[in-house]
């Protein structure tokens, strides 16, 4: 597809159906993330695919019990159960039916993947830079071959346990866990904040006249409040 089109119908996907990523998707995806730029060049980015068998179980196992966890309180923190989340087919409410699907079957997604950066200094707030790029490029990849998937933080609570369980150095980071697998339902347009919003010219909140959305762009109410 054309890249511009990929760009603006990635979605993230949270919701797969139960049939395996076959090798040769995995190896071009997989390809994909792995030109993505870095610093230097030094491309310290390593990606540990868990598909089947007792490591790759438990450490599913391991990221879905965190990710309950984590969603049950930010659902009640966020009041995700409040306002417009009683409404049935509100927004608010899709994205909890939607988020509490994935936590209650995230150990059963077809592919799990720790996208890793191998340090080479001290952490800085920067580096991720080298790394985050090449999740952008395999969620691309995976959406131009008919699949799907979503780069998470659910790993931070078990971070310790799946090094030990996979055998990552302690000096490796974790940067996400990224599920992947075939949607079943299908990528679309993403709806986000209208263009002008986001992109000032000249200095903060000044407008820039040519940020404009095409014709027939599709909003989010998502957001801080709008003024005005």
């Amino acid at each position: 597809m054309d890249l511009l089109e990929g760009l603006a119908t990635t979605r993230a996907i949270r919701r797969y159906r139960d049939e395996p990523v076959p090798d040769e998707v995995l190896r071009d995806i997989l390809f994909a993330a792995t030109r993505a730029p870095s610093g230097s060049n030094r491309q310290p980015f390593r990606f540990v695919v868990l598909r089947d068998g007792p490591a790759a179980a438990q450490a599913k196992r391991l990221l879905a019990g965190a990710a309950r966890t984590l969603w049950e309180d930010k659902r009640r923190r966020d009041g995700y159960d409040t306002g417009s989340g009683v409404e049935r087919d509100s927004p608010k409410a899709r994205m909890v039916a939607t988020m509490q699907h994935y936590v209650d079957h995230l150990h059963a997604v077809p592919v799990l993947i720790l996208p890793c950066l191998v340090r080479y200094r001290e952490p800085t707030p920067t580096e991720g830079a080298s790394i985050y790029p090449a999740c952008q490029n395999l969620l691309l990849a995976a959406r131009a071959l008919g699949y799907g998937g979503v780069l998470t933080g659910w790993h931070r609570p078990v971070e310790d346990e799946l090094k030990q369980l996979l055998a990552i150095p302690q000096d490796v980071f974790i940067a996400g866990a990224l599920t992947l697998g075939r949607p079943a339902g299908s990528h679309g347009p993403v709806r986000r904040r209208p263009l002008g919003e986001l992109v000032y010219e000249g200095g903060w909140e000044q407008p820039a006249p040519w940020a404009v959305d095409p014709p027939g762009t599709r909003h989010t109410g998502a957001g801080p409040p709008r003024v005005g």
